[in-house]
């Protein structure tokens, strides 16, 4: 699929696709690194500014991690550990404030869980790191 400057869509977003499908497809694998910004200028034709919005938009939705200076990667799932939940217990999915996801090391995207016990107490949990469970 290429670029259409023309279309209603735009290019930032295509190109965005394009790149999201390389990752679900596997031909960019977790860990791997992305086109540089001036090889996907090129490839692309699109501005600098579209690849900057493109490779924004995709880590906002937790596939890419960028470290300055070195690039952006394809994100590394983290291992994932089981969580039961108590009888009566409530989950709410949300975004992170800064402050949490900064207290937990959490890539931009990647949304917590707020699990609320019978007794009121709650506990949030990196969205990415849980699987939440029910007792048998």
């Amino acid at each position: 699929m290429a670029i259409d400057p023309r279309s209603h869509t735009p290019v930032y977003v295509q190109l965005a696709d394009l790149l999201r499908r390389r990752i679900e497809s596997g031909e960019l694998t977790p860990g791997s690194a992305l086109p540089s910004e001036a090889r996907l200028t090129q490839e692309h034709g699109v501005g600098r500014e579209a690849v900057r919005m493109a490779i924004a938009l995709l880590r906002s939705e937790g596939l890419v991690v960028t470290v300055r200076g070195h690039g952006s990667y394809v994100r590394e799932a983290p291992p994932r550990r089981r969580v039961e939940l108590a009888p009566g217990a409530t989950v709410a999915a949300r975004m992170p404030s800064g402050t949490e996801r900064r207290a937990m090391q959490l890539d931009e995207g990647v949304p917590v869980l707020e699990v609320r016990g019978p007794d009121g107490g709650v506990e949030v949990l990196p969205g990415d790191e849980v699987e939440l469970t029910r007792p048998a």
